[in-house]
């Protein structure tokens, strides 16, 4: 078993969910992060624009402060299990990538598009057809590159990839058990989210307002827990008899 892969991708696990939270607590405290989300266009690209470029920085970090994890995800299954990873193991780092990569994609909306229609919508010389129509455009790219891809598909992803790698943790023993029992309820309080994604677009549809957020939390506690165990357990001996 290869220690040094072990504790590479355990590290990368641990500090990846900890960068998230600093450019998230800074959204949350500067832009009403998450709730702005949903108010009016206007209203949205007018705080961008006051945020100037530490707002656009702080987004910036946030797409891509979880890059450990590109890194810790394509190989944790060889670093839990020491040898060749299972079949259901190997389907699951696959979409827990590609939705890593999808909700990279969409933040970084809030770097290269948000600040070109933020400044037309808010400079006092543009013309009000321009307005309105940077207004329908923020609104467009806010739906599909956040709503779409980041929220739904994104997440959609990573819920499946946590839902079935606990799966593989508590089938193969490759963690403590509380661990992957960790892993699938942050899956499932995680996937309670998507309601709140569907009543943008369906006005009444069931929804718990925290799942988001409690989600979340629950997941990065899960990526913590189980980096912090490969940072400190042996892995196993795959060396033959």
């Amino acid at each position: 078993m290869d220690s040094s892969l072990r504790r590479s991708v355990g590290a990368a696990l641990v500090i990846g969910a900890l960068l998230v939270n600093v450019p998230y607590t800074l959204l949350v405290v500067t832009f009403d992060y998450p709730d702005v989300l949903r108010a009016p266009a206007m209203e949205v690209l007018t705080r961008f624009q006051a945020g100037g470029p530490r707002l656009i920085a702080v987004w910036a970090a946030f797409a891509w402060v979880g890059a450990p994890l590109l890194h810790a995800l394509p190989n944790l299954p060889r670093a839990l299990s020491g040898a060749q990873p299972s079949a259901l193991a190997t389907t699951a780092t696959t979409l827990g990538v590609v939705g890593l990569v999808v909700q990279i994609v969409g933040l970084l909306r809030w770097v290269f598009v948000v600040p070109v229609l933020a400044l037309l919508v808010t400079d006092p010389a543009t013309p009000e057809a321009t307005r309105t129509a940077a207004l329908v455009a923020f609104q467009v790219v806010h739906a599909y590159g956040g709503v779409a891809l980041g929220e739904h598909l994104g997440q959609a992803l990573t819920i499946t990839w946590t839902a079935a790698l606990s799966v593989e943790l508590l089938r193969t023993g490759a963690a403590p058990r509380w661990i992957g029992g960790l892993g699938l309820a942050a899956a499932a309080l995680y996937a309670l989210a998507q309601g709140e994604l569907v009543g943008t677009v369906v006005p009444g549809f069931p929804q718990w307002g925290a799942a988001g957020l409690v989600g979340s939390l629950a997941w990065l506690a899960f990526l913590i827990a189980l980096g912090a165990n490969l940072l400190r357990a042996p892995g196993p001996d795959t060396r033959p008899a």
